[in-house]
């Protein structure tokens, strides 16, 4: 999803766009690209947050929504002063607005949730809105911690995010793994997450998220052949656990991933790509990234 935004303050120039300029945006891509390549490609509408949108974008971002059957994903309580801006200008918390607008629903994943209030956990378990936790984004930010353990206890379907490489760095989803795994038990207990449960943000729960359970996320019958095979094998996860699951989680880097299946298809074969040059992508991000 394209990020929307058609307020705030601070916007750098080549950034600002109009209500209508960034909802066409928005709809172009969601012709050119959304059911693409076998609807392995899905379009979401992304406004950045409650302070980067005016309320006339969001109300057409919930119509478009609805109107093209696409998902909405947007960021949510990632920080105190966040929320009270939030509360200054709306009169009410984040969750509350986006429920007003008619946001909230299995349609849509709210990334971060920190700072949510008791009404604002109740609002996503009535709706079944999803949340992507992103503890490496919340950490180097210095958020806060999403009550992780609590919203799952409710029912409130959470699954694993990284945010963006800016405050994020590296995308590794075995880090953001572990540190899911970890981080809440000092103030939770240390039975209060397990292992089996950190999985299941990074795989089931993340498949719920983006609308895909039983597609994706689960190795069955009738789902997509999507698999990683992961080597177990070295220093740092040796000697493992009798429980697999227990290593995956707390040892494995995402260096480990030996070989990656998407939709029946081999990707990456003992550690080396098959279809792209990696010296190549890399290079032309490091010119990009110059020009920029």
């Amino acid at each position: 999803g394209k990020c929307m935004m058609d307020a705030g303050q601070g916007v750098p120039v080549g950034l600002r766009e109009t209500t209508e300029s960034s909802l066409g945006e928005s709809l172009r891509l969601i012709d050119t690209w959304h059911g693409r390549e076998n609807g392995r490609l899905r379009y979401a509408l992304a406004p950045r947050f409650v302070l980067s949108c005016t309320e006339k974008l969001l109300r057409q971002v919930q119509a478009l929504a609805r109107e093209r059957g696409v998902r909405i994903h947007t960021h949510a309580s990632e920080n105190p002063t966040e929320c009270d801006v939030v509360r200054q200008k709306t009169g009410r918390d984040n969750g509350s607005y986006f429920n007003h607008l008619g946001l909230l629903g299995q349609h849509t994943t709210l990334a971060h949730c920190v700072w949510l209030t008791a009404e604002e956990q109740k609002l996503l378990r009535e709706t079944r809105t999803h949340v992507a936790h992103c503890p490496s984004a919340n950490f180097k930010l210095a958020s806060g911690t999403a009550k992780v353990p609590e919203l799952l206890k409710q029912g409130i379907n959470v699954g694993l995010g990284a945010d963006g490489a800016p405050c994020n760095n590296n995308l590794d989803i075995f880090v953001e793994l572990r540190l899911a795994a970890l981080i809440h038990l000092p103030r939770t207990g240390p039975t209060s997450l397990s292992a089996m449960q950190a999985l299941e943000l990074a795989t089931l729960n993340g498949a719920k998220a983006l609308g895909l359970e039983g597609e994706v996320g689960v190795l069955q019958e009738g789902a997509k052949a999507d698999v990683i095979t992961v080597d177990l094998t070295q220093a740092h996860s040796t000697p493992a656990s009798d429980d697999p699951v227990s290593t995956l989680v707390y040892s494995a880097q995402g260096s480990d991933v030996r070989d990656v299946i998407v939709d029946g298809q081999v990707l990456m074969r003992e550690r080396q790509l098959l279809q792209v040059d990696e010296r190549q992508i890399l290079e032309a991000a490091r010119q990009h990234s110059k020009r920029l």
